[in-house]
């Protein structure tokens, strides 16, 4: 990549050196030709003051003088005087342009080229009182060939300029690479390069990509180690109420107590991978699919059914208030939601406390809430309870046999269906958590 913008940058000074050059002739030119026309005009009117030009023309002037060349023509085109040759053996000049325009408009200008002795020839001509066309005319060398004269300088500039060009195309092309390069050797630094404004968005946006991979690494490890602690506390339960009854230690009523002990915690390892599947399924979709119309206030009441069971066992009320709110949503993924905010809500209550899950509007936005009158969350606490396995109280969800991943589940299908995740909590009082969603 250097050496390609190094490459154009050098390329592109050579090519403006040479537009530079080129122009500065063609404008050199241009100005010569408007000052040879104007000493032409000005010698035409020192000879037009005379009365006796042709007398004045054969006695004083020098052809060979000052390089002017004099013509005097009458109103028929027949040349009366001619300062560089014989003026009888002259053709008639009246299809000369310059000539023409001197006669209709008072004054005329031509240039013509001479291939066979390489020059430009100017010509001014002024009609004069009697009738008479006097023309001045002035050779001088093509453009081409007066460049000969200037190709020395022209190269020396050329050169000395792109040499310049060289060097500070290599100290740009540098500086212009210097923030990629740094990048690539430590992008930890990223955020200390002090890069042209024009780059500062891309290495915003790595560094942020960069901060994201960084924190999904570490949920990843973090991930990894939970699902290996939450896996193997049940396995360690099974394998060791096994091994006794297969010892022949137990006997009787322990037999059946430690073959529920083995059926609960069957249960329980089950429950944690049919929910890291579930997860797995959901990180893999990327958008919301089969999407229907569902009424929250119906998913409600048949969550409550469901959980009616788990509600009486921690001696928990469960109510649902609110009316009819149909959004389009995927049926299956909005039960998850609900049961999870539920089931989430009864876990972590006090015996005799309520739930109360509520259907309504918020701006004239759906939303579904799930208020408890449980243990709460502390502020601290509530940045993180969607993530996997994270619980604000360990012992209790031991007690109560959550997974750790039921409102993990709840925030990717909030995501899924670009509902916004509301909550409030306070120690010791409960937690309301209030899905919004769009219209």
């Amino acid at each position: 990549m250097r050496k390609k913008i190094h490459k154009n940058l050098v390329g592109i000074a050579a090519l403006a050196i040479l537009l530079t050059i080129g122009l500065t002739f063609w404008a050199y030119f241009m100005m010569l030709q408007k000052q040879i026309f104007q000493d032409l005009q000005t010698d035409v009117h020192v000879l037009a003051s005379s009365d006796y030009i042709v007398e004045t023309l054969e006695q004083n002037y020098d052809a060979n003088a000052d390089g002017l060349r004099i013509t005097l023509v009458d109103a028929d085109g027949n040349v009366l005087y001619e300062s560089k040759a014989n003026a009888s053996k002259m053709k008639n000049h009246m299809e000369r342009p310059e000539i023409q325009q001197a006669l209709k408009n008072g004054e005329g200008k031509a240039t013509r080229h001479s291939n066979t002795i390489g020059t430009l020839s100017f010509y001014y001509a002024e009609k004069l009182d009697n009738g008479c066309i006097i023309r001045v005319s002035r050779d001088i060398p093509y453009v081409a060939k007066m460049s000969l004269y200037l190709i020395p300088e022209s190269i020396a500039i050329f050169a000395g300029i792109f040499v310049l060009c060289l060097i500070l195309g290599h100290i740009m092309t540098k500086r212009f690479i210097e923030p990629i390069e740094m990048l690539a050797v430590d992008v930890e630094k990223v955020s200390e390069i002090q890069a042209y404004p024009e780059i500062q968005p891309f290495i915003e946006t790595i560094n942020q990509q960069h901060r994201e991979l960084k924190r999904n690494s570490k949920m990843r490890q973090e991930f990894t180690a939970n699902v290996s602690h939450e896996l193997k506390t049940p396995l360690t339960s099974i394998s060791g109420y096994a091994e006794l009854i297969e010892s022949g230690i137990a006997q009787g009523e322990d037999t059946v107590r430690f073959a529920g002990e083995i059926h609960k915690s069957s249960q329980r390892l089950l429950t944690l991978i049919n929910d890291i599947l579930r997860l797995s399924q959901l990180d893999s979709v990327e958008e919301c699919v089969d999407t229907e119309a569902v009424d929250l206030y119906e998913m409600a009441l048949n969550c409550r059914d469901m959980l009616e069971m788990q509600a009486n066992k921690h001696h928990v009320v469960v109510r649902v208030k609110g009316d009819t709110e149909v959004i389009q949503a995927n049926r299956r993924m909005m039960e998850e939601l609900i049961y999870n905010l539920c089931d989430n809500a009864i876990r972590y209550n006090h015996s005799g406390g309520s739930v109360n899950v509520t259907i309504g509007k918020e701006d004239q936005h759906p939303f579904v809430a799930v208020k408890d009158t449980g243990i709460g969350v502390s502020k601290e606490d509530q940045e993180r309870i969607f993530e996997r396995f994270y619980r604000v109280d360990k012992s209790r969800s031991k007690q109560t046999g959550g997974t750790g991943l039921g409102l993990a589940i709840v925030k990717h299908i909030a995501v899924m269906h670009k509902a916004e995740l509301k909550i409030e909590s306070e120690l010791g009082k409960g937690t309301e958590i209030k899905i919004v969603f769009p219209v």
